[in-house]
């Protein structure tokens, strides 16, 4: 059986549609738990909203193709996504742990956009490039803003643990 360069971008598409599911999840289940870190808090609400329209793009490439997500993708990495924001949890320092994760994830995320991008074109598939060329964006600009909330929720942490008080979340 050989495999097109059509079918390489389908499972690309699948592939990273599941990582955005996986991303959902996780982001929901920290937002759900930050108490102490607006600026944190602000930076997954408004990247939940992104995500959100991230997968309906690529929702709509899939069905311009007439193909689905794949629920089995769906399934494992929506689970592994809620074992991973629960992971941290029972952690002390859990806000630099969810920290440390969002930035990976966000640069993962940037790799998967890339490397779709990049099958897209050897594919012939360039309906939906601008538009996955915004997720890029958008994926960049979280990856950054989370870089740059690393020394601010660091030093809150500092702060609260010193005083006291509960830093974790």
């Amino acid at each position: 059986m050989t495999t097109d360069a059509r079918d390489i971008y389908v499972t690309a598409l699948k592939n990273t549609h599941a990582v955005e599911m996986q991303a959902l999840q996780i982001m929901e289940r920290q937002v759900e738990r930050l108490e102490r870190y607006p600026e944190m808090e602000q930076a997954l609400r408004r990247h939940i909203a992104e995500t959100h329209d991230q997968r309906d793009r690529l929702e709509e490439a899939l069905q311009g193709l007439a193909e689905r997500p794949s629920a089995l993708k769906e399934g494992f990495l929506g689970f592994v996504g809620n074992m991973m924001a629960l992971g941290h949890t029972p952690a002390q320092d859990e806000i630099l742990k969810n920290t440390f994760a969002n930035h990976a994830f966000e640069n993962f995320e940037i790799a998967a956009y890339e490397s779709l991008l990049v099958i897209g074109e050897a594919a012939g598939q360039q309906t939906h490039h601008a538009a996955f060329q915004q997720s890029l964006r958008e994926e960049q600009a979280m990856a950054q803003r989370i870089h740059e909330l690393i020394r601010p929720t660091t030093l809150r942490y500092i702060e609260l643990t010193t005083a006291g008080e509960k830093a974790d979340r």
